[in-house]
């Protein structure tokens, strides 16, 4: 979820509501008190299925409007999880627990598993983390943390113990560390600070001891960036974590970073359709790079933990940096290209891939259509598959579901040969070095 995303979450929602503040001020000194000792848990565990490629993982969002206030309902968050259980998917990622999809989305999973005994699904549970005056017309502070912080903490744990049976991850922030992210960044001794907390009550048995906690950030903030990400407390909050939970968007750095993305000179020669593969797979080896930064830093201070990807997508849409007059890296087909390659290499590498992202959402970048920010789901919002699930359409195992009233079906029509004219051929790398 990236800045501009959550610019117009907060433009168009009420950041902290009064019952929220009063609350924060009760418990901000002691959360534990607010999370009952958990007095039972089932078998399976995080260690169970995080790398494991029979539970593929997804990010998840059920909001279907451009009001954000809109939530999803209960009927369509249990709509949902029965397209994703049908292709496969058995954990989703959520983000926040200030508005009701989290606790909704868990309520609905246990309902789905009483009236289904062999209905599986799992949450990684996201607590969102931001510093002070973040989305606010104030200054952000990057050195103290919003007050909210320890309500989102406190909310989060009771639904782990509530739940122990569907949630196996906590996530502490998303993308909270990464100094791109000036309107709410947080100094790592922030996240430490709560992934402490949390570990603590795992300690003292109000929390399932079989939960792990993580915080899901860009490669950078866990040390594959620069050097002004190695810093003490990042040391110790990777220590601190069960396992480390990195994002990587080659999409992104076809604009930011587009040395990897230019079609190399040895290359201008192929046919269109063998350029645009040859750059999907120069999109997975730069992923593959990140994540490899990310596991060097590690070794580099002696800590052999697991390494998961908590996001990854390709967009669909973009009338921006990434469309037509940009880097033309957006349409379906490349989309699919990159969801296949990268289950690939994740399923035979052990690494659990949460896709980013299952539904397209409309609220993301809310005041245009057409920004590849409300375009990164592998369905439309009235529940089309693109063509990375066409096979999937064709073995007919959404057959009798719906999405919104409107049977899966494919977008294009299934009609390839009218996809592929909205594939357009990425840049030479000379035309990139020289709009650089």
């Amino acid at each position: 979820m990236k800045l501009g995303i959550m610019k117009s979450y907060f433009r168009t929602t009420s950041y902290i509501v009064l019952i929220l503040i009063v609350f924060s001020c009760k418990n901000n000194t002691n959360t534990k008190n607010n999370v009952n000792t958990v007095k039972e848990t089932t078998a399976i565990s995080a260690k169970d299925i995080l790398g494991n490629p029979d539970y593929m993982a997804i990010s998840y969002g059920g909001y279907r409007y451009v009001d954000h206030d809109i939530e999803p309902t209960l009927d369509e968050l249990k709509e949902d999880m029965k397209i994703l259980a049908a292709m496969g998917i058995k954990i989703v990622r959520t983000y926040k627990v200030h508005f009701p999809q989290a606790a909704n989305l868990l309520k609905a999973i246990s309902e789905l598993k009483k009236e289904d005994s062999n209905f599986e699904m799992y949450v990684m549970l996201g607590v969102w983390i931001d510093c002070k005056n973040a989305f606010t017309d104030q200054t952000p502070n990057h050195y103290e943390e919003s007050e909210r912080n320890a309500v989102e903490v406190a909310t989060a744990a009771e639904l782990a113990s509530k739940y122990p049976d569907i949630v196996k991850v906590m996530a502490v922030g998303n993308e909270a560390m990464v100094k791109w992210a000036e309107s709410y960044y947080v100094q790592p001794g922030v996240i430490l600070k709560w992934v402490n907390h949390l570990q603590a009550l795992k300690s003292e048995g109000k929390l399932p001891k079989d939960l792990w906690i993580t915080s899901s950030d860009d490669f950078s903030s866990w040390g594959g960036g620069g050097s002004e990400y190695h810093t003490e407390d990042l040391e110790k909050l990777v220590n601190a974590v069960d396992y480390v939970s990195m994002h990587t968007y080659p999409y992104h750095n076809t604009h930011y970073n587009p040395i990897f993305w230019g079609v190399p000179n040895e290359e201008v020669r192929l046919s269109e359709k063998e350029k645009i593969d040859a750059a999907m797979l120069r999109a997975l080896e730069f992923a593959k790079a990140q994540y490899d930064s990310v596991s060097g830093y590690m070794k580099s201070i002696g800590v052999d933990k697991p390494i998961h990807i908590g996001e990854t997508g390709w967009a669909t849409v973009s009338n921006g940096f990434y469309g037509p007059t940009g880097s033309k890296a957006t349409d379906e087909y490349k989309e699919g290209l990159y969801y296949q390659l990268m289950r690939d290499w994740t399923n035979k590498s052990g690494i659990s891939c949460f896709y980013f992202e299952a539904f397209n959402e409309r609220w993301k970048d809310a005041g245009n259509a057409e920004g590849s920010e409300n375009h990164f789901g592998l369905f439309t919002i009235d529940g089309k598959a693109k063509y990375a699930l066409w096979d999937l359409v064709d073995e007919g195992i959404f057959d009798a579901l719906t999405r919104n009233g409107n049977p899966i079906t494919k977008t294009f029509d299934g009609n390839k040969a009218e996809l592929m004219k909205t594939v357009l051929v990425p840049p030479t790398i000379n035309e990139v070095m020289e709009n650089r």
